[in-house]
């Protein structure tokens, strides 16, 4: 069963809406211009359409709520299927082939060498948010996940942010200073202009992040507005969270993945999300049905869904103490916060490759159900549960069905209206010129001209209609996967592992669950929108991926590039015992191989 906290959350919702009104800022005299607003960008990582309480989850996320009961909620905004494209767009309102990060760098391949908007980190001429803003005095401040280079020119110290303490990899542990994937030998943590060799030793990022910035916050100077970007790991792997968090979801999936997967879709009709009677897609293949996992099996899949709802409820407790700090600071009223999550939900069960388990067994993790989320564990939701998280939406992360880019949006404060749930279509690239607007300050001069649409008179009350015309071809691209929009349909492939490198199309208004392709029935549609994605593509300078491309495949050939790296001289220095110590390893990660996935394979 999945317990309602339906009925409490409705009333909150509407009473925060009441306090959120009363505290909105007192009326300025009209001979002194208005100041301008501070602005904050909470960033999360991995969240799924309908995973916040505001649409549509069992997971109580309170904090994150009270934004949409006082602002604008969008139900069509998209980002890139992946992190650091989309990281890279919302800094600098380019599209990700503009900015110097078109993909994931674990998928950075040959054909992309030397070409401009291919560099893998932000590009000089790619300005950020934090230096349009600058120059009209805003304090620029960014904790979390920056995942867009670690370069003299790509530091947010470089790029306008007056104080950073920030991850560069795609994530690390939660608990512990260490890496998350064989790909990195360490967790790179960069504090400003350095690189932070230690983390305290309570240490858990959403608290650390939060502590972090409020610190940064109360040291600022008060005079000048500020800018700040709060990028939390939750829900990035591995799923980690503390233990009093994740007790609060025993028993709400027991019932499994696709009976989550329904509740979720009659939770985003409810809430106005999307159309009665919106179709789900058939599920991607290679799932495993509920019915056919064992009870172990079935233990450590729900302990791991309820890891990722602890870690995502911990989130929004630490993001409520900073809310709390701004209102005690007077700051609060006269501050825009937008909220968003950088793709869908994560997919990827990497105890499935051979040198993942290899690379976990010598990190020492456990993936006990009993303890997991703990220090020192392991947890992944999979793509049984990702497909839920996503819902009523097709596919997940690192594809480029809705799932996969469809993503909650959430815009509150000064100048922005109560407007509910707003069903036009968006972009991450539109977040730039949204918040230059609403602080009234104008791009910079210099550098690549932004390409992204301002939100500002939809959010102010005004024009009721998408930044985009009917006509106009958007597109999404990211090694491969594709999406391309112009009116009510979608044109769209996806790329293995899930996908088969298809191009369909959809009604994205009647049929945003993907359910029903178009293209056997609209050849002609088929073929005007394929062209019209061509001409994008040419426009926006994007390189095509290798016939057959296969990211995850990919991902996986360079760990076990990075393990041969980093074991191999050590096993090899080992003589006769450390192939002894191989073949006895080999044998542990046969035998341990049932118990570290989370559902089996066939």
């Amino acid at each position: 069963m999945f317990t309602g906290r339906t009925d409490l959350r409705a009333a909150l919702l509407a009473g925060l809406l009441t306090v959120c009104a009363a505290s909105a800022a007192p009326a300025q005299d009209p001979e002194d211009p208005a100041p301008r607003p501070n602005i904050l960008v909470v960033v999360l990582d991995d969240i799924g359409f309908t995973d916040l309480g505001a649409f549509g989850s069992e997971i109580s996320t309170p904090n994150f709520d009270r934004l949409a009961a006082g602002g604008a909620m969008f139900s069509n905004f998209h980002t890139a299927p992946t992190c650091a494209p989309t990281r890279a767009m919302l800094l600098t309102g380019l599209d990700n082939h503009a900015t110097g990060v078109p993909t994931l760098e674990h998928l950075m391949i040959p054909a992309y060498d030397g070409r401009p908007g291919y560099e893998g980190e932000l590009r000089p001429s790619a300005n950020t948010i934090a230096e349009h803003l600058g120059q009209a005095g805003y304090q620029s401040f960014a904790v979390g996940k920056w995942h867009v280079g670690r370069s003299q020119t790509s530091l947010p110290a470089h790029r306008g942010f007056e104080r950073s303490f920030i991850l560069d990899s795609s994530g690390a542990d939660n608990w512990e200073h260490r890496p998350y994937i064989p790909h990195y030998t360490r967790a790179e943590w960069w504090e400003d202009f350095e690189p932070a060799t230690e983390l305290p030793d309570d240490f858990y990022s959403s608290e650390f992040l939060v502590d972090r910035l409020i610190g940064y916050l109360d040291d600022r100077d008060g005079e000048r507005p500020f800018f700040a970007m709060l990028a939390f790991q939750a829900n990035h792997i591995p799923l980690q969270a503390p233990r009093e968090y994740v007790e609060r979801y025993d028993g709400v999936y027991d019932a499994g993945w696709e009976a989550l997967r329904d509740v979720r879709r009659d939770a985003a009709i409810a809430h106005g999300l999307v159309p009665a009677g919106v179709e789900l897609a058939a599920p991607p293949p290679g799932l495993t049905a509920w019915a056919d996992m064992d009870e172990a099996e079935r233990a450590l899949s729900i302990a791991s869904r309820q890891v990722a709802a602890g870690m995502l409820e911990a989130a929004d407790h630490h993001f409520g103490r900073l809310l709390q700090r701004l209102e005690e600071t007077g700051g609060l009223a006269n501050t825009v916060i937008v909220l968003l999550s950088d793709n869908g939900p994560e997919h990827n069960a990497p105890t499935d490759n051979v040198s993942f388990r290899f690379w976990l067994a010598a990190q020492g993790y456990s993936r006990d159900p009993d303890r997991l989320g703990e220090r020192g564990t392991y947890a992944f939701i999979g793509p049984e549960w990702a497909v839920a998280s996503a819902s009523p939406l097709s596919l997940f992360k690192f594809h480029a069905g809705e799932g996969g880019v469809r993503v909650p949006l959430i815009v509150s404060g000064p100048g922005v209206a109560a407007r509910g749930v707003q069903p036009h279509f968006t972009m991450v690239t539109d977040i730039v010129p949204t918040l230059l607007d609403l602080a009234g300050v104008e791009p910079l001069g210099d550098g690549l001209e932004i390409t992204g649409r301002s939100l500002a008179p939809l959010l102010q009350g005004g024009d009721t209609v998408s930044p985009y015309g009917p006509e106009e071809a958007v597109g999404i691209e990211m090694s491969g996967q594709v999406a391309l929009y112009r009116g009510r349909y979608k044109l769209t492939r996806s790329l293995a592992p899930y996908g088969d490198g298809v191009f369909r199309v959809y009604d994205m208004e009647a049929d945003p669950g993907e359910a029903n392709d178009l293209a056997a029935a609209r050849p002609d549609l088929l073929a005007d929108l394929t062209r019209a994605y061509a001409a994008w593509a040419e426009a926006n300078n994007v390189i095509a991926a290798p016939d057959g491309f296969d990211a995850s495949a990919e991902i996986a050939r360079r760990g076990w590039q990075a393990s041969i790296r980093n074991y191999g001289p050590w096993l090899a220095g080992g003589g006769l015992a450390g192939l002894v110590l191989l073949a006895a390893l080999a044998v542990f990660l046969s035998r341990q191989r049932r118990r570290w996935r989370l559902r089996p394979r066939g």
